[in-house]
């Protein structure tokens, strides 16, 4: 168990994060929810009508295709993006998709790569992709969900206000839905940049997300 536990501390430590902030966020949205009930004259619901309502499903599911994008994004694009200096990034000389060497598919696989590593054909163009493949599908069903949660949520609102429900397609092109997404977005993309720029310049010793204390500013990979 402690030898299970030191080698997935990190997938373990930020799942228990993960899910302590999600019941913190059911405990408070509830309580707002409820509040904002009250104000309407509308009693009040409990925990587990709550939890199953789209006003819950959409909080949740707007702030999970926001970090899957930035994923995705990041993912796909540091293939040929590049930051002089920034341990986010690859150095200069290996921009693009990289050798099959670089890469060890082909004939330079090893003896521990992964089976689809070695099989060549459609599974070895499959898995070469898989990690932007699930971070992209994964945001894209979150869109989804927060799409569809949020119709439902916007036409309760309109309703509680004596205003006419919307269908799906006008939902998605409506001033709420995309104000959800961009202030999201928005966050993101800065988060992204702002850690590409700092980290050129600043330091976190012993973290891999930094270079060396002493590396140059100039210096990209890692190993300074």
């Amino acid at each position: 168990m402690k030898k299970f536990v030191r080698d997935n501390g990190l997938s373990l430590g930020f799942g228990a994060l993960f899910l302590v902030s999600l019941v913190g966020q059911a405990l408070s949205g509830l309580a707002d929810f409820n509040d904002r009930q009250v104000a309407h004259g509308v009693d009040p619901i409990g925990m587990g009508s709550y939890l199953t309502s789209s006003s819950f499903a959409v909080d949740v599911a707007e702030n999970w295709q926001s970090e899957y994008l930035q994923f995705f994004l990041y993912v796909f694009a540091t293939v040929w993006l590049v930051q002089r200096g920034s341990p986010e990034s690859k150095p200069l000389s290996r921009i693009g998709t990289e050798s099959d060497q670089d890469q060890l598919v082909g004939r330079y696989v090893k003896a521990g790569s992964p089976p689809w590593a070695k099989a060549g054909g459609w599974r070895t163009a499959v898995f070469a992709r898989s990690l932007a493949l699930v971070m992209g599908g994964i945001f894209l069903l979150s869109w989804l969900a927060q799409s569809v949660a949020g119709v439902a949520a916007y036409n309760a609102e309109q309703l509680s206000d004596f205003g006419d429900p919307v269908s799906w397609a006008d939902y998605l092109v409506s001033a709420d839905f995309w104000n959800r997404t961009l202030q999201n977005w928005q966050s993101e993309f800065l988060a992204i940049g702002s850690m590409a720029v700092f980290s050129v310049y600043l330091r976190r010793r012993g973290s891999p997300e930094s270079k060396p204390v002493g590396a140059p500013h100039g210096v990209t990979d890692e190993a300074g």
